[in-house]
Order: C-alpha cells, then sequence, then structure tokens
C-alpha cells in the first residue's frame, strides 16, 4: 500500500495553498504536441488544469487511493475524457506510448531512495519520449533555516492539518508526517544537491535544456528549489 492512501481524501486541503508550480506545467503541456504523460499525479492537482487546457493526460501514480480521488474530481471538472489514470511505479510506468513531454510535479523524485532507483526513474521517462522530446519535473534541497524552523515539530499546515518534518543531513532524508483528527500518514523523502541532478540526467541520456530557481523561470542561481527542463539527446 502508498503511504499516500491513508491521506487520498486529505491530500487536497493539505496542498490547497501550493498553486504556484500548476500554470508553469500547463504552459509546459500547451507547448507540446498533444498527450503529456504525467508521472505521480496524485489527486490531479496539475493534471486536472492541464486537461481543462485542452491537453489529454496520461496519470500514472502508485497510489490507487490518489488516483480515485484524480477520478472524481475530473468527473467532476467535465474533463474524464481526457485523464487516462494508471497505476504504477515511477520507476516502471505502464505506458507504452511515446510522447513529447512527460512531468514529474511536486518533487516527487525526491521519493526514490537511491541513485539506481533515480537512474532507473530518469531512463524510464528518456524512454517515454519521443526524439527531442522534454522531461519537466522540479526537487528541492533543504535551508538550513528550513529545518531549522520546522525539524520535529508539529506545525498546522492548513486549518486542522498537522505536519511535521525530521530531518537527517547525514542520510539526506525528510521524513514527513500528516496527520488530522481522523487520518494520518508517514513518508521519507531523499534530496540531492543540483549538481547530482544533472550529472544522473546526463547518465540517463538527457542534455539540460534549463534549470530554474523557481516557476516564474528565473535562472537557478542557489536556494531550496529547482526545477528541471531536459530534452532526450
Amino acid at each position: 500500500m502508498s503511504a499516500y492512501d491513508p491521506i487520498a481524501r486529505l491530500y487536497d486541503p493539505w496542498s490547497s495553498s501550493v498553486i504556484e508550480d500548476v500554470s508553469f506545467y500547463v504552459d509546459e503541456a500547451l507547448d507540446s504536441d498533444g498527450l503529456v504523460v504525467e508521472l505521480g499525479v496524485g489527486t490531479g492537482r496539475i493534471a486536472i488544469p492541464t486537461a481543462l487546457a485542452g491537453v489529454h493526460v496520461i496519470g500514472v501514480d502508485s497510489s490507487q487511493g490518489m488516483l480515485d480521488v484524480c477520478a472524481e474530481r475530473a468527473r467532476e471538472a467535465g474533463v474524464a475524457e481526457l485523464l487516462d489514470l494508471r497505476l504504477g511505479d515511477l520507476r516502471h510506468p505502464p505506458v507504452d506510448e511515446r510522447v513529447l513531454l512527460v512531468t514529474c510535479p511536486f518533487r516527487a523524485y525526491l521519493h526514490l531512495s537511491s541513485d539506481q532507483e533515480r537512474l532507473e526513474a530518469l531512463r524510464a521517462a528518456h524512454g517515454l519520449l519521443r526524439p527531442g522530446g522534454r522531461l519537466v519535473f522540479d526537487v528541492f534541497a533543504p535551508s538550513p533555516e528550513d529545518i531549522e524552523e520546522t525539524h520535529g515539530l508539529w506545525l498546522e499546515r492548513e486549518p486542522g492539518i498537522f505536519e511535521r518534518a525530521d530531518w537527517d543531513l547525514e542520510r539526506q532524508t525528510l521524513t514527513l508526517s500528516v496527520r488530522d483528527d481522523g487520518r494520518a500518514s508517514t513518508m521519507t523523502l531523499w534530496w540531492l544537491e543540483p549538481a547530482r541532478w544533472q550529472a544522473l540526467l546526463a547518465e540517463a541520456g538527457f542534455g539540460l535544456t534549463a534549470c530554474y530557481g523557481w516557476f516564474d523561470r528565473r535562472p537557478y542561481r542557489g536556494g531550496e528549489d529547482s526545477v528541471w527542463i531536459a530534452h532526450r539527446t
């Protein structure tokens, strides 16, 4: 069972304030030619606005609970016919189609625990792309200030929804817990420095198109967040 299954119905209110990346990914989808593969589609936070813009999306996620919520939301939004939802892993997405855009939003690659797993996932994304196709994703590496302000504390992230971050600097892991009155889950994220992501992309057969420091496309010059656009070479 995925760590997201117990909180599938909690996920949308938990992430309700995260909107800064939506228009970025929708714009990337509109710049592609038709079908898009979104890895880690979740409840459709990105995929449904993408479908509302008229783009067909194959959405892959390892949580059936999250996919069920996504399907409901797609029906409510009137775009169910534009979303093809599939249960699967980032490293082995169940996709035979070849596309010009693969996305992996909201730091989903941080669920991969080793360079071997990251390379598997990046090579899998590479294999889904047609010549010249792009992989777009975002990740983070925490700042000392963020660690100091959040480590070991239960913080009310949204009304009635609490989040706790336990950081391990040696292992470069974040153990993230979330709960409300009736639901709870804990998951682990593994972060890397940007230079390592760039090296892994090259090893997986990608060329670097751009690395941004935020979704407004400012160049990356250090900081927690990095947004990557890589192309199949």
